[in-house]
């Protein structure tokens, strides 16, 4: 398993390079991983990724692409050639969708003699609780759901999920331990939940099986981000 420092994906959810600069620099070498999300990509584009590449930064594009299988395919091939680490798509796009995504990640990085992304499927949102998801007229709980789309994506032949704390050990049970669980809703003791719902602090969710945290606010918010990381680093050490 990874040192902690490299599980710790601290989420860039900014809309300027200015604001990554400045929270990159702060940050320094206490974190290893960001995550460039919808807001920063689409306001900065290459910008941002080639910054973070410069540092010797690893990259988690959280784009969550969701389309019929071949558009879906086309998209997943253009982001490998981004050179970053880990790309996503929505399982609920279904089986053919992820397996056509995993087919072509996989021969654009052979073609092009570089290293392939990790294709992770997105799950149920961790800012969904059980009364939202009734509205969508589900006739599963969440976590029975998140198992299921959890396996289609193992069969698929993506890498892992994202996932909340709560399903990590029922995925890790059905999946295996060398599935990646990828666990945004994520809080430190004592922090706020913000738009999250189903969370659980920074040991809590290593000890439930996932392999990488993605955090945001609690550290890009802080009155000393470098210092807040620093502190969930140490909580994820006592997991």
């Amino acid at each position: 398993m990874k040192q902690v420092e490299n599980r710790l994906i601290v989420a860039l959810d900014v809309a300027t390079m200015a604001e990554v600069r400045q929270l990159v620099a702060t940050l320094g070498d206490t974190v290893h991983y960001y995550k460039v999300g919808m807001q920063l990509f689409y306001s900065t584009g290459m910008e941002c990724l080639a910054y973070l590449r410069e540092l010797g930064k690893d990259i988690f594009l959280d784009l969550k692409m969701h389309d019929i299988p071949n558009t879906v395919a086309q998209g997943a091939a253009s982001l490998t050639r981004l050179g970053v680490g880990m790309i996503n798509v929505h399982a609920s796009g279904g089986a053919a969708m992820m397996r056509a995504a995993a087919a072509q990640v996989a021969e654009t990085a052979l073609n092009l003699n570089i290293p392939r992304p990790k294709l992770i499927a997105v799950t149920v949102l961790t800012s969904m609780d059980e009364q939202e998801w009734s509205l969508l007229r589900h006739s599963t709980a969440i976590p029975e759901q998140v198992v299921h789309l959890a396996k289609l994506a193992k069969e698929a032949g993506l890498d892992g999920v994202v996932a909340s704390p709560q399903e990590a050990p029922l995925i890790r049970a059905v999946c295996g331990p060398d599935f990646a669980i990828i666990t945004p809703g994520v809080r430190p003791q004592g922090a706020a939940l913000n738009d999250q719902s189903r969370v659980a602090t920074p040991a809590a969710a290593l000890r439930a099986g996932a392999h990488y945290l993605v955090v945001g606010r609690p550290v890009t918010a802080a009155g000393e981000p470098r210092a807040a990381a620093l502190a969930i680093l140490e909580e994820m050490r006592q997991a």
